[in-house]
């Protein structure tokens, strides 16, 4: 069995015991209701009677806590089906690069990428990139860049025109649009290695980039 059709059978599993759980939460409250309402009526004061007032105010009660319950398991569901959706989307990601907020770049071969994102476009654009001690290595103007987020390539050479040794590098990156700085977001490329749970949802591991929230992950390739 794939980890897909795995992940599959292990949602609707999960899907099933949540609608099963929460149905009989609902029941029991009912009955809980129910019981302590004619507890009550068996109990009355015979020469105090209770009013049609009172007990149409008690019914009125069990309708809206039934209301309330059923509203609570309608999120639950969701809420479920929300968490499973994301899940399954994590599991498909598996052997995919992905650009999350970082500074980390890593050259391997003769050339690599990195990403920024922008909230508005700019008119100068200019990288720097570093060595593992802090020492710049590169500067790159890279000129006007749009809205949105962009593939920044380097080509592995150093300001010198010398092949860069393979390895880890960091990179920083200048925006500025009518001589007014603009904040830009640097972005690292990665491999989803594999998925886990955490409390906020699936956590992607990526590696050197460490584990990562599904909602960071800016774009997939």
């Amino acid at each position: 069995m794939s980890a897909i059709q795995q992940a599959s059978s292990q949602t609707a599993a999960s899907a099933a015991t949540t609608g099963v759980t929460a149905k009989k939460n609902v029941e029991d409250s009912q009955d809980r209701f129910l019981k302590l309402l004619v507890t009550q009526m068996k109990n009355q004061d015979p020469l105090k009677p209770l009013d049609n007032a009172e007990v149409t105010s008690q019914l009125a009660q069990i309708s809206t806590v039934t209301g309330i319950d059923k509203l609570n398991t309608t999120l639950q569901l969701l809420t479920s089906d929300v968490e499973d959706s994301l899940s399954m989307e994590a599991t498909g990601m598996i052997g995919h690069s992905a650009f999350v907020p970082g500074t980390a770049i890593k050259l391997e071969g003769d050339s690599t990428v990195a990403g920024i994102e922008l909230a508005q476009p700019v008119d100068h654009l200019k990288v720097t990139i570093m060595d593992s001690a802090g020492i710049p290595v590169r500067h790159m103007d890279l000129g006007a860049h749009p809205t949105g987020i962009s593939t920044i390539p380097w080509d592995g050479l150093t300001d010198s025109g010398a092949k860069a040794a393979v390895g880890n590098y960091t990179f920083s990156v200048n925006a500025k649009q009518d001589g007014n700085e603009i904040k830009a977001n640097t972005l690292s490329l990665g491999l989803v290695n594999s998925v886990s749970s955490g409390e906020n949802g699936a956590l992607l591991d990526m590696g050197e980039l460490g584990l990562v929230s599904m909602s960071d992950v800016k774009r997939v390739f």
